[in-house]
C-alpha cells in the first residue's frame, strides 16, 4: 500500500523592513526552515525583487538537501494584490512592471497574495481560525489591515481591495466650536502612531512600541492614556466591522495585536460595547495562534492551495 507524500512549500513574507522566508510542512503548517534578510526598500523594486529570488533559491537548496519535497512558492507582500496575482500599487516598492511570478517561478511555481490574506489563509488552515467558517482577521502591526475569511478563504473583493481597514478619515465636527477632525485610524492607533503621539506629548522619548509598553508598565501615565485610547479607537472600527458582516469570531494577529496587556484590554471592552446586537456582543475575540510567522506559513499555504484549485479544477472549462 503506498502512502501520500507530504508537500512541503517555501513562504516569503515581503515587508517595508524585512523579508522573511521559511520552508512549511504542508499538512501542519510547522515551520521547518527560516531565514530573514533587510528589505532596505530606498534601493528600488528591481533590487528587492532579485533578493527575493535569491531567499528563494537559497531556501529551495537547503530544502532539498534535506530531502523536503517543496511543490510551490507563495510570495505575501504588503502591497495591493488582485485576484489574478497581479500588484496594484506600490506603497513600499514598486514591483507592477516587474515579472515577479515569473522570476520567482524559477524552481518551483510561484502564487503572490497580500500579506494580511495570507496570514488570515494560515489562521484558517492551521491556527486560531480553524473552528469558524468565518471570520475577520485583523493585523496591527506598522499598519492596520483586516479580511473577511469565508469556508476557510480570505476574501478578496471584486479588485483585490477588500482589506483597507484603516486608511479611511473618521471626520467627526465638534457641534460646540464647529471645528472638524479626519483622524485616520492608522495615523492613531498603530505602532509608528503609538510611538510619534508619545513622544508629542511626553518630556522622554521612546523608539519603539516596546519601549512604550515598558513605560505603561512602569506606571508612566501619559503612555497609558495613549495605549488605552488607541485601543478604544480600534474597537470603533473593528466592531463597525462586526455591524457590518457579522463574524463568527474577531482574530487579531500582528505585533501589537498579539502585545496583550492594556492595547488588548482597551481594544476587547471598546469592541464589544460598540456592536450593537446583544448576541454578536459576545462573539470570540481571539489572538491569532501562529504569532510573528502566520505571514510566511500563510504564503506557504497560499502556494499549496493553489495548488489543489489547479488540480480540482475542470477540464476544458466544464463543471
Amino acid at each position: 500500500m503506498s502512502t501520500q507524500q507530504i508537500e512541503y512549500a517555501i513562504g516569503i513574507d515581503v515587508g517595508g523592513t524585512k523579508i522573511a522566508g521559511g520552508v512549511v510542512h504542508g499538512e501542519s503548517g510547522q515551520l521547518v526552515l527560516r531565514q530573514t534578510i533587510a528589505t532596505r526598500a530606498e534601493r528600488g523594486g528591481e533590487t528587492v525583487l532579485a533578493d527575493c529570488v535569491d531567499l528563494i533559491d537559497e531556501l529551495y537548496r537547503a530544502a532539498t538537501e534535506q530531502q523536503l519535497p517543496v511543490s510551490g512558492v507563495g510570495i505575501g507582500l504588503c502591497e495591493l494584490v488582485d485576484a489574478a496575482g497581479n500588484i496594484t500599487d506600490a506603497y513600499n516598492f514598486d514591483w507592477r512592471d516587474l515579472p515577479v511570478r515569473e522570476r520567482c517561478s524559477q524552481r518551483v511555481p510561484a502564487r503572490l497574495e497580500t500579506d494580511v490574506r495570507a496570514a488570515a489563509h494560515a489562521e484558517a488552515r492551521y491556527g486560531a481560525g480553524r473552528d469558524y467558517a468565518h471570520f475577520a482577521y485583523v493585523t496591527v502591526g506598522t499598519g492596520i489591515s483586516s479580511t473577511l475569511v469565508l469556508n476557510g478563504r480570505p476574501w478578496v473583493g471584486a479588485r483585490g481591495n477588500a482589506l483597507v481597514l484603516a486608511s479611511a478619515p473618521l471626520t467627526t465636527t465638534c457641534p460646540h466650536c464647529g471645528q472638524s477632525v479626519s483622524t485616520i485610524l492608522e495615523e492613531y492607533a498603530s505602532g509608528p502612531a503609538l510611538v510619534r503621539r508619545y513622544n508629542e506629548q511626553a518630556t522622554t522619548q521612546v523608539d519603539s512600541g516596546q519601549a512604550l509598553f515598558v513605560a505603561v508598565n512602569a506606571g508612566d501615565e501619559i503612555a497609558a492614556d495613549i495605549v488605552q485610547s488607541a485601543g478604544a479607537a480600534l474597537g470603533v472600527s473593528v466592531a463597525f466591522l462586526c455591524n457590518v458582516i457579522d463574524p463568527e469570531a474577531v482574530i487579531v494577529g500582528g505585533g501589537l495585536g498579539l502585545a496583550g496587556g492594556l492595547y488588548w484590554e482597551s481594544f476587547v471592552e471598546s469592541t464589544r460595547r460598540h456592536i450593537y446586537a446583544e448576541d454578536t456582543r459576545q462573539l470570540p475575540i481571539l489572538p491569532a495562534a501562529l504569532g510573528v510567522d502566520a505571514g510566511i506559513i500563510g504564503a506557504a499555504a497560499t502556494a499549496l492551495q493553489s495548488r489543489i484549485d489547479t488540480k480540482t479544477a475542470p477540464a476544458n472549462g466544464q463543471s
